[in-house]
């Protein structure tokens, strides 16, 4: 049983999850032109100071935010029916958090310098061929997005089990997780090269699941059928 100084300190770390989906929200509110066809445009867009804020605010902090999220959530799962399901859950949750976090940073903080060389007249900069480098950020973002969603979904299933929790909030974080990764990130990446619509509902009912923080606090846990 979790001591009450314990059982704080997972309530407080439980509102990392809510406080990153409100950053992801807001972050993704204004999403940028896509630059294979608007790449002018995108220029301008990433060179801006709103540009870099909601990247180091938003994602960055958020995914931060949310890695101590998922560890309250792994840790208060621990007194529940959901057995190691939530161990595994959050693991690869947080793999996939770890591992996004570097390419953040170079979207946050190479796409102005990008952005800046091609309004100064450096055209041939976005000419430049593909390298090494960009296959394995490929491949690592790919990595990224299906520890993502595999670990979210996951979580929503050992919320579902674990009899302490409705499973609707199970449910509801699984929506989410396909609402943001294979519907959203993915998308993104793969097609309109722009934050589609679907991140932000997901990152809304993350967000808006900010009550549960309290509650979920609370000793002794209560069981949902």
């Amino acid at each position: 049983m979790s001591t009450p100084k314990t059982t704080r300190w997972i309530g407080i770390g439980l509102l990392g999850l809510p406080l990153y989906g409100g950053l992801t929200f807001w972050s993704s509110l204004n999403p940028q032109p896509e630059p294979t066809t608007h790449y002018e445009a995108w220029s301008r867009f990433v060179t801006t100071n709103h540009y870099v804020l909601t990247h180091v605010l938003g994602n960055i902090l958020g995914l931060i935010l949310a890695i101590f999220g998922t560890f309250a959530l792994g840790a208060y799962l621990t007194r529940s029916r959901a057995g190691r399901l939530e161990l595994v859950a959050m693991i690869i949750t947080v793999l996939g958090s770890a591992l996004f976090l570097p390419a953040v940073g170079v979207s946050a903080f190479a796409s102005p310098e990008e952005g800046q060389a091609y309004l100064a007249g450096i055209e041939e900069f976005a000419k430049l061929p593909s390298t090494f480098a960009d296959a394995v950020f490929a491949a690592t973002s790919l990595l990224v997005f299906v520890l993502l969603f595999v670990g979210n979904a996951l979580l929503g299933v050992a919320i579902w089990r674990s009899g302490t929790l409705p499973r609707w909030a199970g449910a509801l974080l699984a929506g989410a997780a396909v609402l943001m990764y294979p519907l959203g990130l993915v998308i993104a990446a793969t097609v309109t090269g722009s934050t589609p619509p679907t991140v932000l509902v997901g990152a809304l009912v993350i967000g808006g699941r900010g009550w549960r923080g309290r509650s979920l606090a609370d000793p002794p846990p209560r069981r949902w059928e």
